[in-house]
Protein backbone atom coordinates (compact mmCIF):
# COMPACT_ATOMS: atom_id res chain seq x y z
CA UNK A 1 0.00 0.00 0.00
CA UNK A 2 1.41 3.22 -1.04
CA UNK A 3 1.85 6.17 1.83
CA UNK A 4 -0.91 8.52 1.12
CA UNK A 5 0.01 12.37 0.78
CA UNK A 6 -3.20 13.65 2.52
CA UNK A 7 -1.94 14.75 5.68
CA UNK A 8 -5.30 13.25 7.81
CA UNK A 9 -4.74 10.09 6.30
CA UNK A 10 -1.23 9.62 6.44
CA UNK A 11 -1.94 10.36 9.86
CA UNK A 12 -4.34 7.81 10.70
CA UNK A 13 -2.12 5.54 8.25
CA UNK A 14 0.91 5.98 10.23
CA UNK A 15 -0.99 5.38 13.95
CA UNK A 16 -2.27 2.14 12.59
CA UNK A 17 0.77 0.81 11.22
CA UNK A 18 2.99 1.94 14.31
CA UNK A 19 0.24 0.15 16.52
CA UNK A 20 -0.41 -2.67 14.62
CA UNK A 21 3.59 -3.64 12.53
CA UNK A 22 6.10 -1.56 14.43
CA UNK A 23 7.69 -1.06 17.36
CA UNK A 24 9.31 2.84 16.22
CA UNK A 25 9.05 5.04 13.63
CA UNK A 26 12.45 4.60 12.60
CA UNK A 27 11.75 1.21 12.06
CA UNK A 28 8.19 2.21 9.71
CA UNK A 29 10.60 4.21 7.72
CA UNK A 30 13.04 1.72 7.53
CA UNK A 31 10.52 -0.93 6.09
CA UNK A 32 8.90 1.45 3.74
CA UNK A 33 12.09 3.12 2.72
CA UNK A 34 10.09 6.79 3.68
CA UNK A 35 11.53 9.95 4.81
CA UNK A 36 11.22 10.20 8.76
CA UNK A 37 11.72 14.40 8.60
CA UNK A 38 9.81 14.91 6.01
CA UNK A 39 6.74 12.48 7.33
CA UNK A 40 7.30 14.62 10.72
CA UNK A 41 7.83 18.00 9.15
CA UNK A 42 4.11 16.65 7.38
CA UNK A 43 2.31 15.73 10.76
CA UNK A 44 4.05 18.67 12.41
CA UNK A 45 2.11 20.96 9.53
CA UNK A 46 -1.23 19.45 11.14
CA UNK A 47 -0.23 20.01 14.37
CA UNK A 48 1.04 16.68 15.44
CA UNK A 49 4.73 15.28 16.64
CA UNK A 50 5.39 11.74 17.29
CA UNK A 51 5.85 10.71 20.52
CA UNK A 52 8.18 7.39 21.14
CA UNK A 53 6.90 6.69 24.40
CA UNK A 54 3.59 6.33 23.12
CA UNK A 55 4.68 5.07 19.42
CA UNK A 56 2.31 7.61 17.67
CA UNK A 57 1.68 10.92 16.24
CA UNK A 58 -0.47 12.94 19.27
Amino acid sequence: MPIPSDPFLLLSFLNTKLRDCYTSLDALCDDLQADRAALEKKMAAIGYTYLPALNQFR
